[in-house]
């Protein structure tokens, strides 16, 4: 358990530097790329070792979900999925939800959180949803709001396809990728 929380410590505190304030400093001593450089991996060293982590810790059981919330994560991760590719491919849905990224994330985690409970699971996808609540918060106090020019409807169709097929094939290959079956 060492391990996922030094992981998920690790990868945060990276992640919550523009939160802080510790990201302009940064960047003025340091220069723009070489500060995304190592923001880059330190954020990959985390993962690296929430994935390890996650997968070495002990199953302590918290509580035991009711079988009906898996059907509610699968509702939850088809938005998150779309929102997810539309914070990268322009389209009218990253114009009007003004951070696509934070919100995939937020139900991502809560999806998980509602069908996982054991321990390990509960910090892994309790620290990303506290993660998407701090950084939105705090992205709408610095005012970050970009605005982005209307688009035509078939990018909007285009990244609902995207995120349809992303979800499918998550769906499809989520034993193969994270080691529990879906179906």
């Amino acid at each position: 358990m060492g391990i996922l929380l030094g992981g998920l410590l690790l990868f945060f505190l990276v992640h919550l530097l523009p939160v802080f304030g510790a990201r302009e400093p940064i960047v003025s001593k340091l220069g723009e790329l070489p500060y995304k450089g190592l923001f880059a991996l330190l954020s990959l060293a985390g993962l690296v070792l929430v994935v390890m982590g996650k997968g070495q810790a002990p199953f302590v059981a918290v509580w035991n979900p009711p079988l009906f919330l898996k059907h509610v994560t699968m509702l939850l991760m088809l938005p998150a999925f779309i929102l997810l590719v539309s914070a990268y491919v322009p389209s009218n849905i990253r114009r009007k939800v003004r951070h696509p990224m934070l919100l995939a994330v937020k139900l991502w985690a809560t999806g998980h959180l509602l069908i996982n409970g054991d321990l390990a699971s509960m910090s892994l996808f309790g620290s990303f949803l506290a993660y998407g609540v701090i950084a939105m918060i705090s992205a709408n106090k610095r005012g970050e709001a970009t605005v982005h020019p209307a688009k035509p409807i078939y990018m909007d169709v285009v990244v609902v396809l995207v995120g349809l097929g992303v979800y499918l094939g998550v769906a499809m290959k989520h034993y193969q990728l994270f080691g529990v079956p879906i179906f």
